[in-house]
């Protein structure tokens, strides 16, 4: 096998995950980044400055665990060393999602919280996402923020600045953020009417049961 073309089933997943964000609406040409763990010390991740909506696998970089870049000819996210830090703190995952949804990133911008208590869908999936307090962007601040709060959620608020999601595979992380966009959506809308009816804490326990 050519060395350009290593791991290409699963840089072809990233890539896939990557345009159907772009295609759903929830980032935009130049934002957002994915990243794959495939093994202890291998992560694939998406790159800077490149067109979300035609990426193809061979733009998927490879990074070691310990940040160094095996494919130089690529310039990974900016963002890589908060994927990084958040594979360290949290070891259960494999796949994160970070995207600017509209609705659940004015979330961020307005510093409220995203009521996913309105449907069970969102309560099992989102349950209840963390609010990272403002750092720029692709900065070792921003980096050390997030990692220090995934520990007490899989989803977390940016302020000012976007959502990300983790899961146990790629297609979890992304129906994470997926289902949050949609939470985002109905909050507003009940806030909008005063018709505001979530979830009672029998029926949380009942989920939190069934998921368990």
């Amino acid at each position: 096998m050519k060395k350009s073309e290593k791991y290409k089933k699963e840089r072809k997943e990233v890539a896939l995950f990557m345009r159907r964000l772009y295609r759903q609406g929830l980032t935009t040409t130049s934002g957002g980044n994915i990243s794959l763990k495939i093994s202890e010390r291998i992560i694939l991740i998406t790159p800077s400055a490149t067109d979300k909506g035609r990426m193809q696998w061979k733009e998927i970089g490879i990074m070691s665990s310990s940040g160094k870049n095996l494919t130089p000819e690529l310039k990974p996210s900016i963002e890589h060393e908060m994927h990084l830090l958040i594979y360290q703190k949290k070891k259960d995952i494999t796949a994160i999602v970070h995207a600017h949804p509209v609705f659940a990133s004015a979330f961020t911008a307005m510093k409220c919280k995203i009521n996913t208590n309105l449907t069970a869908e969102a309560k099992a999936i989102c349950g209840d996402p963390c609010f990272v307090p403002y750092a720029l962007m692709g900065t070792k601040e921003l980096a050390s923020l997030a990692s220090e709060s995934i520990t007490d959620s899989d989803i977390l608020l940016l302020e000012n600045h976007g959502i990300l999601t983790t899961g146990s595979s790629l297609l979890q992380a992304f129906d994470k953020l997926e289902v949050l966009e949609n939470a985002a959506k109905m909050t507003l809308i009940v806030e909008m009417t005063g018709k505001k009816k979530p979830l009672n804490k029998l029926r949380i326990r009942e989920l939190e049961e069934l998921f368990r």
